[in-house]
């Protein structure tokens, strides 16, 4: 039987990658996000499954409550959730960000997560099954200058996540998070408000994670047998590790 996976953020980056490779496996797609016009080219350029798009703004609940309850009935049963929907905005420390910056980053990041997963997972108890992807990041368990509020934010994912898998505990639901480092996408470009000479700087030297490498590391989450269920999954390029504690030297 053919599955459905639902894509929140599935225009670009992490959720246009997984929409592409998981399309190639013969999954059946909803695929959520703002840009109409993305979302219709992907639909078209995806043409050998069935894909049902949804332009949504996950920070407004009605909308979302909406999105799911206009599912037609050939979408309606959803055998993967991918919460990929999520944004970084600025990187000045807390006392010079902007609130603004840190409220939308709330209520995409933390809020607009909680309002998919809540509209859905019902259907997933009902069928008593399914797997739930939420995409975190290294920032929620590793800090760095200027990451505040999008790392709590990512802590928040982490955490979520956790209670998720215990709160669906005997509903043979599973419930992955995947954290990926450096990772070159539209993030860098959506941080530095279209920026482009500021995000190229920050893959400068380097050879980042690419969107089909995170595509392959859900792909491969989802292919795990249904017994098996990998918690989280941090993951960063060789070229990325750990740096020193910072010590201030008068």
């Amino acid at each position: 039987m053919t599955k459905t996976a639902f894509i929140t953020g599935a225009t670009s980056g992490f959720g246009k990658a997984c929409a592409e490779m998981l399309a190639e496996k013969g999954w059946n797609l909803v695929l959520s996000g703002r840009r109409t016009e993305r979302l219709q080219e992907l639909q078209k350029q995806l043409n050998n499954v069935a894909v049902h798009i949804a332009v949504c703004d996950v920070r407004e609940r009605k909308q979302v409550e909406k999105m799911v309850l206009d599912l037609p009935d050939s979408h309606k049963n959803i055998d993967l959730l991918l919460n990929n929907a999520g944004l970084a905005l600025g990187l000045k420390p807390a006392q010079d960000a902007d609130l603004d910056d840190w409220e939308t980053m709330v209520d995409t990041n933390i809020k607009g997560l909680m309002y998919v997963t809540r509209s859905l997972l019902p259907i997933m108890v009902k069928r008593g099954q399914g797997h739930v992807i939420n995409m975190g990041s290294i920032a929620g368990s590793w800090p760095y200058p200027g990451g505040n509020a999008y790392g709590a934010t990512k802590a928040f994912v982490e955490q979520f996540s956790n209670n998720l898998r215990a709160d669906l505990h005997g509903t043979g639901i599973r419930v992955s998070n995947v954290e990926p480092g450096l990772a070159e996408s539209e993030f860098s470009v959506v941080r530095f408000q279209g920026d482009q000479k500021k995000a190229d700087a920050v893959y400068d030297g380097t050879e980042p994670l690419t969107p089909k490498d995170i595509a392959e590391i859900v792909c491969w989450l989802v292919e795990r047998p249904p017994h098996v269920n990998v918690n989280r999954l941090e993951v960063m390029p060789v070229c990325q590790s750990w740096a020193p504690f910072a010590i201030d030297r008068h």
